[in-house]
């Protein structure tokens, strides 16, 4: 059970090694793009290269799909990034019950976005981790975890890409492990939990109050999705790539301050941030150079 690209590794790790994958479950078709024609979900797309068979349950918790899954006879649920909360009649199907690959270092960052706040809040490190699928929101006892290096340079979608990797990987393993034996599930510690919230469009918006390096992380974790943005004369720019500064300034935070002609340098809470790569209301994704061309932001303009 899977969705997005983020699941696609641990589907092809299942072929690669030879499991009974009897049935993939996936979300439906949604419309994309200006013709907002039908798109196959990565899971979906993969699948049926691979020539397993597919279904698109609109809803999980009808009588039609717990008969489908029931009839099936299932060892074992494997989920990644579904989109759906199992119920209980659903986890009391499989003989030996249901397993997740979720992108922290649980109980770390439970919830939807793990990947962006790990990011987000400057983490050094985040991970994969195995678990087992309870009732309750990643609360499940743990089969194993890997951890992963955050680079300085890492955005949600260079990172989202490695813990793909590293979660098919550890799936492999946990299954061994489950088959053998050597593997033993771990409760979690829940006084160490964390919850990464659902993120929305909105929660893109810069605040400048912050310290520099802050922003920098918050812009890092917002990229490629939702996307950082600020306005500029009631405009949105999207931020896709900055650098903090740390230096002493008299500007009140979002002031747009004195430098070179091709230069975009931002007053923050502390120190200052220099745009390095944007895109305006009606444009596309270019260098700080390219976009002031076009688009000049004098000092003393106030970014919101």
């Amino acid at each position: 059970m899977g969705t997005p690209e983020f699941a696609v590794p641990a589907l092809k790790a299942l072929n690669q090694y030879d499991y009974d994958v009897d049935l993939v479950v996936t979300q439906p078709d949604r419309p994309k793009g200006r013709g907002r024609k039908p798109v196959f979900p990565p899971v979906k797309k993969a699948a049926i290269e691979l020539g397993y068979e597919v279904i698109q349950p609109v809803s999980i918790k009808t009588g039609e799909f717990s008969e489908c899954i029931e009839n099936l006879k299932p060892d074992l649920f494997v989920v990644v990034a579904f989109g759906h909360i199992l119920p209980e009649n659903l986890l009391a199907l499989p003989r030996m019950g249901a397993i997740n690959i979720h992108a922290s270092l649980l109980p770390k960052y439970r919830g939807p976005s793990p990947i962006h706040q790990a990011i987000i809040n400057g983490e050094k490190e985040s991970g994969a981790t195995i678990m087992f699928i309870d009732k309750g929101l990643d609360t499940g006892d743990i089969l194993l975890n890997a951890k992963e290096k955050i680079t300085s340079d890492d955005t949600s979608s260079t990172l989202h890409d490695r813990l793909a990797i590293l979660g098919a990987d550890l799936l492999i393993k946990a299954l061994n492990g489950l088959e053998s034996g050597a593997i033993k599930p771990v409760p979690q510690d829940h006084t160490q939990s964390s919850y990464a919230p659902l993120l929305k469009k909105k929660d893109g918006h810069i605040d400048w109050n912050l310290p520099a390096g802050t922003i920098e992380s918050f812009i890092r974790g917002m990229t490629p999705w939702p996307g950082a943005f600020t306005f500029f004369d009631k405009k949105r720019l999207k931020i896709f790539k900055a650098e903090s500064k740390e230096i002493n300034l008299n500007d009140s935070p979002g002031t747009v301050i004195k430098g070179f002609p091709d230069e975009l340098c931002v007053a923050t809470g502390n120190g200052s941030l220099c745009i390095l790569e944007i895109q305006g209301a009606s444009g596309k994704r270019l260098s700080v150079k390219d976009f002031l061309r076009g688009c000049k932001i004098p000092p003393g303009t106030t970014l919101t």
